[in-house]
């Protein structure tokens, strides 16, 4: 029966909400699927701490890691490239297996908004139509969104000629499609300059910088709040903190000051890694509260709203006000707060991430027949 329903549909041009109902009304179980990459071994891991199965997409000759921690995997499709799930064949064979499909960066990288809208026929776990949000070009992004929540964000200058203040650029890298060539600038000038240079090495792409985002540095300590909503738990989970490491700027800044002025040398902050973060209990309640707020906006401006997990990156001044200068709003990669969350502990007696918390609620939809709701 999904055979004749996926040959239906396959060629349809827009998803719509009863079509991934009528599929989901054809399954017997779930298996969790992932893209292998970003946070894959998370997803996965949470899914098999509620025993349920799992798929892994990996692109050939990046299958090593999944191999190594097999354990947690129980089928490994191997393709000579992520895009060719888009592909009817393999479609069809994921819709055999019952899978629904979890979105994290990588998935969003590499098959894009509109292929993501569009063109993936199966089950996604979340609201498909909200991850384009992150992306700060569209109209309604992120800023927006924050701005509606009446959350603070760090000053945006539209205008390079606007700068007059220790700024970050925000530009995709050329080469690697999933990295952000970040470079601090302090003025105008200073931004051509540096630009320039990053456009003559190939580390970006002018038409990228046209694109680019440029925000004002807030000064202060760096956290990244984990939350998890849905449809169905009708309230916010406040899942964690951590922190990210980023190269080169980890741990560059541990040299003195003179040594880095001789060294003279870009920083690109590429993420590498994440250690695990806690925050005052004072300071608790705001945080709770910001989650709260942003779910509320979100689900009038893109209906039904968050469903799963998502993050507000954030630096807290000197002055203990929160400032929230980046949104995931998918998984957003943050494994460390698997083991290390005392704040799941509080609330369900056990420490836990986003990955198990993303089965929980699948597991509890299966149970309820609430599965329509969460999945798009």
């Amino acid at each position: 029966m999904i055979s004749v329903i996926f040959y239906i549909i396959f060629y349809i041009s827009l998803i719509e909400k009863n079509k991934i109902q009528n599929i989901i009304s054809e399954y017997n179980d779930v298996k969790i699927c992932v893209l292998g990459s970003h946070s894959a071994l998370e997803i996965m891991d949470g899914a098999k701490d509620e025993k349920l199965k799992t798929i892994v997409i990996c692109k050939k000759g990046r299958e090593k890691t999944y191999e190594r921690f097999s354990r947690i995997v129980d089928k490994m499709i191997i393709l000579d490239k992520f895009e060719k799930i888009l592909t009817q064949q393999i479609q069809k064979k994921l819709l055999d297996m019952n899978a629904v499909l979890i979105p994290h960066r990588a998935l969003t990288a590499y098959l894009g908004y509109d292929n993501i809208e569009n063109k993936i026929y199966i089950p996604i776990f979340g609201n498909r139509k909200l991850f384009k949000a992150e992306d700060r070009t569209i109209k309604k992004n992120q800023y927006y969104l924050l701005e509606k929540a009446n959350i603070k964000h760090p000053k945006i200058f539209n205008e390079p000629k606007k700068i007059d203040r220790p700024s970050i650029v925000k530009v995709q890298e050329k080469k690697r499609s999933l990295e952000r060539a970040f470079f601090m600038v302090n003025s105008y000038p200073d931004y051509k300059k540096q630009s320039q240079n990053k456009i003559i090495d190939n580390t970006i792409a002018k038409e990228d910088l046209d694109n680019a985002s440029i925000e004002e540095i807030v000064v202060g300590t760096y956290m990244n709040f984990n939350y998890f909503s849905t449809p169905i738990s009708k309230k916010v989970d406040f899942i964690g903190i951590e922190r990210r490491l980023q190269t080169n700027l980890f741990d560059y800044n541990s040299y003195p000051a003179k040594q880095q002025i001789a060294m003279n040398i870009d920083l690109q902050n590429i993420e590498v890694g994440h250690t695990p973060a806690t925050i005052r209990e004072s300071l608790l309640e705001k945080v709770i509260s910001m989650g709260d707020d942003f779910v509320d906006v979100v689900k009038k401006i893109y209906p039904p709203g968050i469903i799963g997990p998502f993050s507000l990156q954030s630096v807290i001044t000197k002055d203990l006000e929160i400032f929230v200068y980046d949104v995931s709003l998918r998984v957003p990669g943050s494994p460390i707060i698997s083991t290390t969350s005392p704040y799941t502990k509080y609330q369900y007696g056990k420490t836990f991430g986003v990955g198990r918390r993303i089965a929980m609620e699948i597991k509890d939809a299966l149970k309820n027949n609430n599965l329509d709701k969460i999945v798009t």
